[in-house]
This record gives C-alpha cells, sequence and structure tokens, in this order.
C-alpha cells in the first residue's frame, strides 16, 4: 500500500457511496453516541458498504492531521493584522513551527506560517475559511504539507 497514489479530487466529483461514507465518518467524529447504524440510515448508505471504504476515505484535514502544512497568507500592511493571525492559530490549537514574512509591496505583505495540526480544533477548511474572516486577510492558502 505505500506505493499507492493519492488523488486529490472534489467531493462532488466521486461517487456516492464515497460521499455517503464521507458523511457518515462525519456523524460519527461528530457525535460520539451515535451508532454506525444510525449514521448509516441517516445518510441511506448500507453498513457493508460503510465499512467496505471507511478506512480509505478520508477528508483533506484528516489526511493532513498531525503533519505539517505551509499556509501562503497575503496580509494587509496594518498594525496588528498578523498578530490577529497569529493569535487565531493559537486559539485553534495549531502549533506554530516558522513564520516568514516579506517586505510590504503596496500595503501588502505575503506571510509564509508552517504549522503542525495534530492538534488543531477544527478542521483545516475551517481554520482557511476563520483566516480569510480577519480583517486585513486578503488570501490563505495550502501550499505545502509534510
Amino acid at each position: 500500500m505505500s506505493d499507492d497514489p493519492y488523488f486529490l479530487i472534489r467531493r462532488s466529483h466521486l461517487p456516492e457511496v464515497i460521499q455517503k461514507t464521507a458523511q457518515v465518518t462525519e456523524l460519527l467524529r461528530q457525535d460520539p453516541e451515535l451508532s454506525v447504524l444510525e449514521a448509516v440510515h441517516h445518510v441511506g448508505l448500507s453498513r457493508s458498504a460503510y465499512y467496505k471504504y471507511k478506512d480509505v476515505v478520508k477528508p483533506f484535514h484528516a489526511a493532513v492531521s498531525g503533519h505539517i502544512v505551509t499556509l501562503a497568507l497575503t496580509l494587509s500592511h496594518e498594525r496588528g493584522v498578523l498578530s490577529e493571525v497569529l493569535n487565531l492559530l493559537a486559539n485553534l490549537q495549531a502549533n506554530i513551527l516558522t513564520i516568514n514574512q516579506s517586505l510590504p509591496l503596496q500595503g501588502r505583505a505575503t506571510v509564509i506560517i508552517s504549522i503542525e495540526t495534530r492538534d488543531l480544533t477544527s478542521a483545516l477548511d475551517d481554520v482557511l475559511e476563520a483566516l480569510l474572516s480577519e480583517d486585513g486577510v486578503h488570501q490563505a492558502l495550502v501550499v505545502g504539507q509534510g
């Protein structure tokens, strides 16, 4: 299995059984009291299909959990913007490993931040969304993982 390649594909392009398997896994993660039987009935999937795919279908954030992720941010060159970004990441339990900031040009600076995602309290997609909702954050992208 170590030579088995991984693919990054949009959820909308996956077969329905794979999408439903991911839904069941997410329901079980959100509500530990829920049984597999209840979860598969809720999304309209058979238990056998869920068990067939459950170990090989993972959302992107789960695949990078515990790994190092490198983010590229474009920030306004204003006092406190970078501080707010770092506070947000710390509040989400991201372990910040490195920070590199370019000199600001035309009122914006590029910041490259490497974080360890092991203890994140949110999915990586939600972290990016939270970063983008901060004042002064114009772009937030995952540019690497290891």
